[in-house]
């Protein structure tokens, strides 16, 4: 590989969930000798610690509004535009698409310029913009065997990879064994937007669970303008908390819990699984064809987790944890299940899919 080109593009942008691993990617590839490149819409970059990784070119996008068609389609074709410029400076020798829209306009300027590119997706329903973006690329890594909706006649391009997640994580083991035979430990994450919901309905459900002498401690992930509030309800009903928005070290959160209420975001889900946290997954109903549905019902098929939709919160939230509280024999079988499951496979697979691809004769 001395003499070859070396650099390439990772596309990403959006929420953590496509960042994170676009950053954990770049890291890696520069550490086996290439020259990584991000590129990223605005929604992104403050999920980038330019502390871990520098190398990053905004590039705007937009996903494609039906109610606003024209202005939707100008954004995408100035977006395709700047990429090809980016392209045309930065010579890339393949491109790496990380799903989501934000990756749409370098990988389809890449197809112009007949640039190969990977595509990668992680949850358990392919996204729209791998779907369009299917039948040009060389290959599509997925995390899960089980992953529905790619058309049947690109399955030989399909690689199993399993989930591009944090160094950090991969890397990670419990200080303790956190044990569930103890008190609840509960955190509370809406992901890298933090869910409004949980902050206005949770706390009525964990003041119910106070008021039958459960024991618990809540670590929970808001929106700065809803801490004041949390504090108030929580302080006079003598519930143990620690409130804190977004943050790179999420890690020290997941020591800290024994129980997880999450939505049902790819990256989100595959960190607990690799850290053995037992889940309860709320996935957001109005996500994009209701992936995180798919992606929380997958978790639970598996026994990696328990899912209670949205519309269910109220209803069944507090029987849930009320019974785990009592009996701790589901989240240990669940922690059991987890253990079964390992990422940390996952760069060796992607450096031999790189290297078959573009340095084998």
């Amino acid at each position: 590989m001395t003499n070859e080109n070396k650099n390439i593009i990772i596309a990403t942008g959006g929420t953590g969930g496509h960042i994170f691993p676009a950053v954990s990617l770049a890291n890696y590839l520069n550490k086996i000798g290439f020259i990584s490149s991000i590129t990223t819409d605005k929604r992104g970059l403050k999920f980038i610690d330019e502390k871990i990784f520098k190398n990053v070119t905004l590039i705007d996008s937009s996903p494609f509004y039906k109610k606003q068609k024209i202005i939707s389609i100008l954004k995408i074709l100035l977006s395709i535009f700047n990429s090809l410029i980016f392209i045309f400076r930065t010579k890339p020798k393949f491109i790496f698409g990380m799903g989501g829209y934000a990756s749409f306009p370098i990988c389809f300027a890449g197809v112009l310029l007949r640039i190969p590119f990977i595509i990668y997706e992680n949850n358990l329903l392919i996204g729209k913009t791998n779907r369009y973006l299917a039948p040009f690329a060389k290959k599509i890594f997925v995390s899960y065997e089980d992953i529905e909706g790619i058309n049947s006649k690109y399955k030989n391009k399909v690689v199993v990879t399993g989930n591009i997640l944090r160094e950090n994580i991969l890397k990670h083991s419990k200080t303790k064994e956190n044990v569930i035979n103890e008190n609840l430990n509960i955190l509370v994450l809406g992901g890298s937007q933090a869910a409004k919901i949980f902050a206005e309905i949770l706390p009525e459900i964990f003041i119910e669970l106070k008021n039958n002498n459960i024991d618990f401690k809540i670590y929970q992930q808001c929106l700065e303008d809803q801490k004041k509030e949390l504090q108030i309800k929580y302080e006079k009903n003598n519930i143990s908390y620690e409130l804190f928005s977004f943050t790179f070290d999420i890690l020290k959160y997941y020591n800290y819990s024994n129980l997880v209420i999450t939505r049902a975001g790819s990256s989100a889900l595959a960190e607990l699984l690799n850290c053995e946290i037992p889940i309860i997954s709320i996935p957001l109903a109005s996500s994009s064809e209701n992936h995180q549905f798919k992606n929380a019902q997958y978790f639970m098929k598996k026994g990696l987790g328990v899912m209670i939709e949205e519309k269910n919160i109220k209803n069944k939230l507090f029987d849930l944890i009320q019974s785990i509280y009592k009996d701790k024999s589901e989240l240990n079988l669940i922690r059991e299940n987890q253990k079964k499951h390992s990422d940390k496979n996952v760069f060796e697979l992607v450096k031999q899919e790189i290297e078959k691809l573009f340095y084998e004769n």
